[in-house]
């Protein structure tokens, strides 16, 4: 089946109001856009410096030490002690793994791609692309016969849901009981901010307590573009199931796409060192501690945000109507309505911005309080 019509790109739309924020005497506080604003870490551009006589290709499934920097990382920060190297493998970024899983593990016509009612758009337009349709679900006994694959994302984008082992472990049973894959995007893990994920690990889908020790049909995904600043090398990674791997190698070798090998050596360092993470993670606490009281002082509910890189926020209003207001203050968010069509009163406040910026959203806030 050919590609069919794509919607257009949503924040397209939020040019105006980027433009009224803009005009506020202390300068726009752009909240819409979980792109990191602090640096990347010295070790990291170091070993990236080091790796760039790159004059012979990369391994499409990444070096030894890359497969093996992950394969220990898994086991120290995850949980998941029994992976091997040839259940891991290196990606240029989630984005294109996301949008492109469908495609690559066959799907097409009549196929059903499940994704959290709260969701990043990708996991639609993944469906799309392979000429799948997408439902929107949370609830296991919602998922069609029909289903192929499952997206689950915990911490959530845009809610910051966070899932426990008892709900991972019921999607992967359905999952299973369908004959579909279970991916599940587990790139915020590191970010658990309320009880009891501000304390325990933020459980992984190929946790032992979910699969039953059997990673058939299960994959987790992840990123280092928000735990290590490194949203601009594109690193990130893929793990489980062995023979779901092989594929995506075979099709990753056919279509040339590869990590550049400076990134691989600079991927390496940074699954390797938890100095720098646990440094970033308390950026993100601090800024969350101020802009969460703020947002609560204006008369906005936050709901779920137990973990992840935003606040879910509400204030009882039209999504737009509230993007407006909020720009008038100078703060630019994200539209809930971005998230799927459940969500029309809800809008998405990134903590990537700097302490500073932060700092004037706050005081913004609290100074407008209720007549916000």
């Amino acid at each position: 089946m050919a590609l069919g019509p794509l919607p257009d790109y949503p924040w397209d739309q939020m040019v105006p109001f980027a433009a009224r924020a803009r005009a506020h005497p202390d300068g726009i506080v752009d909240l819409s856009i979980g792109s990191p604003v602090d640096p990347t870490p010295a070790l990291i551009r170091d070993a990236l410096a080091q790796a760039t006589d790159a004059h012979a290709y990369p391994q499409t499934i990444g070096t030894p030490a890359l497969r093996e920097a992950i394969v220990a990382w898994f086991a120290r920060r995850r949980g998941v002690g029994d992976l091997t190297v040839a259940d891991v493998l290196p990606t240029i970024g989630s984005k294109e793994l996301v949008a492109f899983l469908p495609f690559m593990l066959g799907l097409g016509d009549g196929d059903v791609v499940v994704h959290p009612l709260a969701a990043y758009p990708t996991y639609a337009i993944g469906a799309a692309f392979a000429g799948a349709s997408a439902l929107a679900s949370d609830d296991p006994d919602e998922w069609p016969e029909a289903t192929r694959l499952v997206w689950v994302n915990s911490p959530g984008n845009p809610d910051g849901r966070v899932l426990g082992v008892a709900e991972l472990r019921r999607m992967v049973q359905r999952a299973r009981e369908l004959g579909a894959v279970i991916a599940s995007d587990e790139c915020y893990a590191e970010l658990g901010w309320e009880s009891p994920w501000d304390r325990e690990p933020i459980p992984s889908i190929l946790d032992a307590r979910v699969t039953g020790g059997d990673h058939r049909d299960v994959l987790a995904v992840y990123s280092l573009s928000k735990q290590s600043n490194l949203a601009g090398y594109r690193a990130a990674f893929i793990a489980g199931d062995s023979s779901l791997v092989e594929r995506l190698v075979t099709v990753r070798k056919h279509a040339g796409l590869m990590l550049p090998a400076p990134l691989q050596a600079a991927m390496t360092v940074a699954l390797g060192d938890d100095g720098h993470v646990a440094e970033q993670r308390e950026r993100y606490l601090r800024r969350r501690g101020m802009l969460k009281p703020a947002l609560e002082s204006a008369g906005f509910r936050i709901d779920h945000s137990e973990g992840g890189l935003y606040l879910w926020a509400t204030e009882g209003r039209d999504t737009w109507e509230t993007i407006g207001r909020l720009a008038d203050r100078g703060i630019l968010a994200g539209p809930g309505v971005f998230y799927g069509d459940h969500f029309p009163q809800h809008v998405r406040l990134s903590l990537t911005a700097t302490d500073e910026r932060i700092t004037s959203a706050a005081a913004r806030l609290h100074a407008f309080g209720d007549s916000l």
